[in-house]
């Protein structure tokens, strides 16, 4: 069923956004990014989420549920919602409980809005909760969904779900996969959760739904930036919904750091790295959900001693290091259980960027111009590697993912690392970088690509118009 905008008529002054997140961080965070950028441009802004997230934005921010914070020239409200969802450990009933009880809280959240005078002009919301799309479409509002992952992997997904073209089966694992637009993509290349041997189907279940579902939106936000993927967005919009980039999303304006939703408390890191000289420090992490055998991350922590590199590295219990690693290092690196990641690839000392290459992560890297030593795991990640390596050009592969099911040797981790950083290439990949850092400076800058693109947005919120089915 088609939307439309016409219910705009009704909305108020300050036209309402209502966003729902599912709660994790790389969802939450490009979310409440988006919700500012909103605020900013006038608009009214609900910001939804399962309890287990808004306990967490409690902490992090100085908010009271329900009363609006001025962002901008807008506001942005939280509100947030008893997900009931017990074990989180068991994806499949966290995923199943989610949505029975999202599908009858959210109504009821949205009606009271319109009772206090606030009704809801457009709804929002990302990957793994495709059932929020059927709740604004049985109440007649329209809907769009923030992509959270690159328009490569948009792709992926969309030629998997309307079998476009042949994907990996049980009867024939390793074959590649060859998409309009995109490279081809090796076995182990295409986001993992599609491979018949992934243990995350419930994962690919979920965002295959949003795909299902993708009738009922009318535009698909996309946290990247049109310089960076422009090809592969133009044939996008063509053949499934139209695709308005509007990243970097961590590329903040107006309140930028006045609402947060880091679910863990960052270290201070700035006295260290301007301690270093210019690009000389290697920051490693690998994000708030990858979890490393303790095996490899011995094989990490020989590398870095190895390598004679300084390095900042996150590494979260319950890993620990090797014994007298501490005292060897000395005052050469520096380990946390946090960063504050956007100011660490900002500093003039990161060198490069050993990371999992989750979307927020590469996006953050390349848009910084730091080089990565590319680790991958599984989902997106096997995907945004490869492209960062092999298309971008910006940085070497260090292993393939999961699907190669072994540990890289700290031989490995230190060949890289001086590829990275002293080795033929690095100039190059850091010239690379840099201009990939100011395509995407020019793309949030006043008239550049998501910088219109926003704006477009928020006029087709504010004014009725009609809208391609």
């Amino acid at each position: 069923m088609a939307t439309s905008l016409s219910s705009v008529n009704e909305a108020p002054k300050s036209s309402h956004i209502f966003m729902v997140s599912f709660p994790g961080q790389g969802h939450i965070n490009p979310l409440l990014r988006l919700a500012r950028r909103l605020a900013h441009s006038g608009l009214f802004i609900s910001f939804c989420a399962p309890e287990s997230a808004g306990a967490i934005i409690r902490k992090t921010n100085t908010i009271t549920d329900d009363v609006p914070t001025n962002c901008g020239r807008g506001t942005i409200r939280f509100e947030f919602f008893d997900d009931g969802t017990g074990d989180p450990y068991n994806l499949e009933a966290f995923m199943a409980r989610l949505e029975l009880v999202g599908r009858e809280k959210l109504p009821q959240m949205i009606r009271k809005q319109e009772e206090l005078g606030r009704p809801v002009s457009c709804v929002v919301n990302n990957p793994f909760i495709p059932w929020v799309c059927d709740v604004s479409d049985s109440l007649g509002i329209p809907c769009a969904m923030l992509w959270v992952q690159s328009c490569a992997c948009f792709a992926a997904y969309y030629h998997y779900y309307h079998n476009l073209v042949p994907f990996p089966t049980e009867e024939a694992v390793d074959i590649r996969v060859e998409i309009p637009c995109l490279p081809v993509l090796e076995h182990d290349e295409f986001p993992s959760f599609l491979h018949p041997n992934s243990p995350y189907r419930v994962l690919s279940k979920a965002i295959l739904g949003q795909f299902g579902n993708l009738s009922k939106t009318f535009c698909v936000l996309m946290d990247t930036f049109q310089e960076l993927e422009l090809e592969t967005i133009e044939y996008m919009s063509k053949i499934c919904r139209p695709i308005m980039t509007v990243g970097p999303l961590f590329k903040e304006l107006g309140c930028a750091s006045a609402l947060r939703a880091d679910f863990h408390v960052a270290e201070r890191c700035t006295e260290w790295l301007d301690s270093k000289p210019g690009c000389s420090v290697v920051y490693v992490s690998f994000g708030s959900v990858v979890d490393l055998k303790q095996e490899q991350v011995d094989e990490i922590a020989h590398g870095l001693l190895e390598s004679g590199v300084s390095f900042l590295w996150v590494l979260r219990p319950p890993h620990s290091l090797p014994e007298g690693f501490v005292d060897e290092v000395g005052e050469r690196g520096r380990v946390v259980r946090w960063s504050p990641q956007e100011e660490v690839l900002a500093h003039p000392a990161t060198a490069c960027f050993l990371t999992h290459c989750g979307w927020n992560s590469t996006v953050e890297a390349m848009a910084s111009g730091v080089p990565v030593v590319a680790f991958p795991q599984w989902g997106d990640q096997v995907t945004n590697a490869k492209f960062m390596v092999d298309v971008y050009k910006v940085g070497v592969r260090l292993c393939r993912g999961d699907a190669e099911g072994r540990i890289v040797t700290r031989d490995e981790v230190v060949r890289g690392l001086k590829a990275a950083i002293s080795g033929p290439q690095a100039a190059e990949f850091r010239e690379i970088a840099v201009k990939w850092k100011k395509s995407a400076e020019a793309a949030v800058a006043e008239g550049g690509s998501s910088s219109k693109n926003i704006q477009d947005f928020v006029d087709q919120v504010v004014r009725p118009r009609s809208l391609l089915d």
